[in-house]
């Protein structure tokens, strides 16, 4: 085939229309008008000769050909960004954008604190910190989406062999309590106080209550005891739960140093028992590194690792794009960490 049947114009809008589920939004996320946008996929299924979009709905829903299409073009389109990125870098860090991904805690907590430092030192640079669930940040990792990731849960299976997981820092998990609560008053508390107290939890479908509760059940702590009061969706709604007085809750350490200091909660210890998890640190090695990305790595990564930590497991050697990438592809959604 001598022209391709599509321009990279026409698989934006392709995408747009699949993520925004109709051409009227899809056109004003990408500032055109409707009838523009309607043209753009006449003339592409006519110059693929296949429908892409089953019409008769209220929404806009690709055919099997569509699919196809777009689970390419997004291939096609991930890695012209990445051509535009590898050309912006021959201005040595005077320019250039670094993508770093996270899961909620480290994401909410952990990552500010790390762009804040980079940014210090490389003003010119702009950073993006993308924070959503384990899952689709290790996607984003494979996929070339994004630069790097610190996540706390469970990367997945299908990803083992696309990429680079890394031990990189334990994240200690705190019971705090109200202030004024009776055990607040005590050096330390046994396992079996526990079971007396009331709790606040995330969803039980969420990471981190899963790891909270595979680390107790090695302690023989059971959580299935616990008298679970209440399930909130974040972090920081749960902590003024408990700073209102509605119950105890396992946290991390990097979500309360503030409370703690204002002395707005109190965290009890529990004798014999420390609960932490491992944060990794994911990135794929077959995707080109951009110099503002091993900046970051070299130079902020190691100052907030494990005691050592050694940073050359990193391997960040400036890679070529290879095809082999487009073998990556794009996953189904799923909740939040």
């Amino acid at each position: 085939m001598s022209d391709l049947p599509f321009t990279l114009d026409q698989l934006r809008i392709l995408k747009a229309i699949a993520q925004e589920g109709s051409f009227k939004r899809a056109a004003d996320s990408l500032y055109v008008s409707q009838p523009a946008v309607s043209l753009q996929v006449q003339n592409l299924e006519r110059q693929l000769d296949v429908p892409l979009f089953d019409r008769g709905g209220r929404r806009a829903q690709l055919t099997e050909a569509g699919h196809l299409l777009l689970n390419y073009g997004e291939k096609i389109l991930s890695l012209c960004q990445e051509t535009c990125r590898a050309i912006e870098d021959l201005q040595n860090l005077q320019g250039g954008t670094l993508i770093v991904g996270a899961s909620q805690t480290t994401g909410t907590y952990l990552l500010p604190r790390m762009i804040g430092m980079f940014r210090q030192k490389y003003p010119d640079v702009a950073v993006q910190l993308h924070v959503h669930s384990t899952r689709r940040t290790a996607w984003s990792v494979a996929n070339g989406q994004v630069d790097l990731a610190i996540i706390g849960g469970e990367i997945p299976g299908e990803l083992s062999e696309s990429l680079e997981v890394i031990p990189y820092a334990e994240d200690e998990l705190a019971l705090i309590i109200p202030v004024f609560h009776p055990f607040a008053k005590l050096e330390k508390i046994q396992k079996e106080d526990l079971y007396k107290l009331q709790f606040i939890a995330l969803d039980s479908q969420s990471t981190i209550r899963k790891v909270i509760d595979q680390v107790l059940g090695r302690c023989e702590i059971d959580t299935r005891r616990f008298k679970v009061e209440m399930e909130l969706n974040s972090i920081e709604a749960i902590k003024n739960a408990v700073q209102s007085g509605l119950g105890a809750a396992f946290v991390s350490t990097s979500a309360i140093a503030k409370e703690l200091q204002m002395g707005v909660l109190h965290r009890t210890p529990i004798e014999g028992v420390v609960v932490k998890r491992t944060l990794w640190l994911i990135c794929n090695p077959n995707r080109y590194r951009s110099k503002a990305a091993e900046a970051f790595s070299h130079e902020i990564l190691p100052q907030f690792a494990n005691p050592g930590w050694n940073q050359d497991v990193l391997k960040l050697s400036q890679k070529n794009i290879v095809l082999t990438t487009l073998e990556v592809a794009t996953p189904a959604s799923s909740g939040e960490d």
